[in-house]
């Protein structure tokens, strides 16, 4: 029997290399190795539960974008207020729910900056929170009773959001960013080491000498 005869022009090439066929002098051609099959799901609907998929994640009717748009003009036409007064503040929180609640859609955090003569979402988080609100470190100049109404109306927004991932009336993913970065929300364990405090005076030569040296075997 012919060895040569027997040989094949097929060999499993997984690198850029060309080899040659030693019984024709030919190029040899590639084959690679076959694709892992896909595991089939026991379940062939899940997909249709994805909030990323498709249309799960998002619910866009006719209508929609002019609705939103007409809603954000409205806050961006609102005129400058008073800031330092009390009452100007409360009213104007109450005309920003009341916009939200005509157009039938859920209040926002930046929603509620800009109607506070456009301010950023971030200052009006730090004015909530009691944290400065600028990098020099100065807290913010406004009167207490104007810091205590934006606080209310701020945890306002937090309790709202917190019914909505409660009852299911908002995206779970949407819901977990906007949680994060609007309210705080951690969904992370932390651990706190303290160090052991006992100095080396509070052990006798003899307690070290039992802790750390091995006793000696009694024959």
């Amino acid at each position: 029997m012919d060895i040569d005869k027997n040989l094949k022009d097929e060999e499993t090439v997984l690198d850029e290399d060309v080899r040659i066929s030693p019984r024709t002098g030919k190029p040899i051609q590639k084959k690679y190795a076959p694709k892992t099959k896909r595991r089939k799901s026991n379940n062939p609907d899940a997909w249709k539960k994805s909030p990323i998929i498709g249309m799960n994640g998002y619910d866009l009717k006719e209508g929609d974008n002019t609705k939103y748009l007409m809603l954000n003009m409205e806050l961006f036409n609102m005129p400058d207020i008073d800031m330092h007064d009390v009452e100007q503040v409360q009213k104007r929180l109450d005309e920003y729910f009341a916009l939200f609640a005509r157009y039938d859609t859920k209040p926002t955090v930046a929603g509620m900056a800009m109607c506070l003569n456009g301010m950023d979402r971030r200052t009006l988080g730090c004015i909530a929170k009691d944290l400065p609100t600028g990098s020099s470190g100065y807290k913010t100049a406004l009167p207490k009773g104007v810091a205590l109404s934006i606080k209310k109306a701020y945890f306002l927004l937090e309790n709202l959001y917190e019914n909505y991932m409660q009852n299911g009336k908002i995206n779970p993913v949407a819901g977990i960013f906007l949680g994060k970065n609007n309210y705080g929300y951690q969904d992370k364990t932390e651990y706190v080491l303290t160090p052991n405090q006992n100095q080396d005076e509070d052990y006798s030569a003899d307690d070290i000498k039992k802790r750390y040296l091995p006793e000696k075997s009694s024959d």
